[in-house]
């Protein structure tokens, strides 16, 4: 993907709108790749005035996906009486 790519798929065609329908208190979050700093994302940003929280590249946050399935495996592991985590059939009815 090229910076212009970017902009025009990401930025203008996605980023602006959903910033669109929120308020105007929009947060964008990118991480640190080198694509995301190009100069004409950059220009874009700033001429849509949308404010960039900048993250570190393999920052966990930016994968909401694994705090969702840490919580779910919480959940059921403590659903679950240990004898069955242990492979074993009892009580299961």
């Amino acid at each position: 993907m090229t910076g212009h790519i970017y902009r025009d798929v990401i930025l203008e065609e996605r980023v602006r709108l959903f910033r669109g329908a929120t308020s105007a208190e929009f947060l964008f979050m990118d991480d640190s790749d080198r694509l995301h700093h190009a100069n004409i994302v950059d220009e874009c940003l700033q001429s849509e005035d949308i404010t960039r929280m900048d993250w570190p590249a393999y920052s966990p946050d930016l994968n909401p996906i694994e705090h969702v399935w840490d919580m779910l495996g919480r959940r059921i592991a403590a659903r679950q009486p240990s004898h069955l985590s242990a492979g074993t059939s009892e009580g299961i009815a």
